[in-house]
């Protein structure tokens, strides 16, 4: 972004993948009771060291160790699901509006056996491991297996994926990229799992990477969105990182790369420096896939500090008309004994450009806790001044602008 701009509105969410900030009132249903993500990583890092986080009011949302509460914080607060589940699909699907009424399945013991035959034979290849393994547990375990043999790597977690990784010379990534589409196809009504994953890999034995050819093949969303609400009024819709494949690649969302950190904030801020108006939805992965299941706390530190920065680089560079909310998914506590996601609530830090003085909030916000469905409400507000009928969630705007009277929400449910 270079220059500040006067033009008509845009709005920016950044979801700080598997973030979390403390167990959600159900959280013990699903083994996550006391979780809170970035509260223990706090802790496990002797205090976090985020400048401009600390200024918008990360610390004024939960206490954490080395982030104090702001003097002028932006609009903070709690966000909390409506619906069940822990991943992606289902806090990015709450975030514009879309509730699932039913858990998706999971296999956290792996696939039942006529299941995983039933999709080898789809395929055309055996498809082995078949355990619940983090990805590099299970090309660590099996790539040699799977380098002679030319099976599939198939493991499962405690959320709703399955996941199928290869190596690229044995099964080019196109190749994984379709065997996961006849996957995708076959788990179908009780066993449509939110997503089926294309995890391609290099290297030798003893040292296989991932490469950056990730894939998910998503559900579509069950119902209308707030992205259908946007599309309808004209609004471009801008996606960056797994934010298309997570809403089924929807024709309403263009694509953009984002398979790390880095490219994501790089293409948004091309899109911020290109764009006069619309809505760019940025997933920011890595304190997921590349920290968050491997507790990796100090690189969890890191990328948090990388993505501080490039915030201290994009406030100055707000104009009136844009709008920045902050959120996450769901956690992936450091301190719980599985590596999966978390049940958790997600951070809310949310301000205008008007709120701001030379890259500094001249504007207080106020607390606001309500549901993940509050980020669409809000947007679908800012960018067209219409809320939608049907749709969950309220817009946590004021009359006019973020600098006028926000209203806060609902307290924890």
């Amino acid at each position: 972004m270079s220059g500040q701009r006067q033009s008509a509105k845009r709005a920016i969410v950044l979801v700080l993948d598997a973030c979390g900030v403390g167990a959600l009132p159900d959280a013990d249903l699903y083994g996550d009771a006391g979780t809170n993500t970035l509260g223990h990583l706090a802790e496990a890092v002797g205090g976090l060291r985020l400048p401009v986080l600390e200024r918008l009011g990360l610390g004024s949302i939960l206490p954490l160790a080395g982030v104090t509460p702001a003097e002028v914080p932006a609009i903070y607060g709690r966000l909390h699901a409506l619906g069940p589940g822990k991943d992606s699909t289902a806090g990015h699907w709450e975030l514009m509006g879309i509730v699932m009424q039913e858990p998706q399945p999971t296999y956290p013991e792996g696939l039942p056996e006529d299941l995983r035959q039933r999709l080898a034979d789809a395929i055309g290849r055996e498809l082995i491991c078949n355990r619940p393994r983090n990805g590099i547990a299970a090309i660590e375990e099996f790539g040699g297996e799977h380098t002679s043999s030319g099976a599939l790597i198939l493991y499962t977690s405690q959320d709703s994926v399955l996941q199928l990784a290869a190596h690229v010379e044995v099964v080019p990534t196109e190749g994984l990229y379709a065997a996961c589409e006849i996957a995708r196809a076959q788990m179908q009504g009780k066993d449509a799992v939110g997503r089926v994953i294309a995890r391609p890999f290099t290297g030798a034995p003893g040292a296989f990477e991932r490469t950056d050819g990730r894939h998910d093949f998503s559900l579509r969303p069950p119902g209308r969105s707030y992205i259908d609400e946007l599309s309808d009024r004209g609004i471009a819709i801008h996606g960056v990182g797994k934010v298309v494949d997570l809403f089924a690649e929807d024709p309403a969302i263009e694509g953009h790369p984002g398979a790390s950190n880095e490219i994501a904030l790089r293409e948004a801020s091309r899109l911020l420096g290109e764009l006069d108006s619309g809505f760019v939805f940025v997933n920011l992965v890595e304190t997921d896939q590349v920290y968050g299941h491997r507790k990796d706390v100090e690189g969890f530190h890191s990328a948090l500090q990388a993505i501080d920065s490039e915030l201290g680089r994009w406030l100055p560079q707000l104009a009136e008309g844009d709008l920045l909310i902050l959120t996450a998914d769901h956690g992936v506590d450091p301190a719980h004994p599985l590596s999966d996601h978390t049940r958790e609530h997600a951070p809310l830090l949310a301000l205008s450009g008007a709120m701001l003085r030379g890259g500094e909030l001249a504007q207080a916000g106020v607390r606001h806790d309500g549901p993940l469905e509050d980020v669409g409400a809000t947007v679908l507000a800012w960018l067209t001044g219409d809320d939608a009928a049907g749709l969950p969630g309220s817009s946590f705007l004021g009359a006019s602008t973020m600098a006028d009277a926000v209203i806060g929400g609902d307290s924890d449910a």
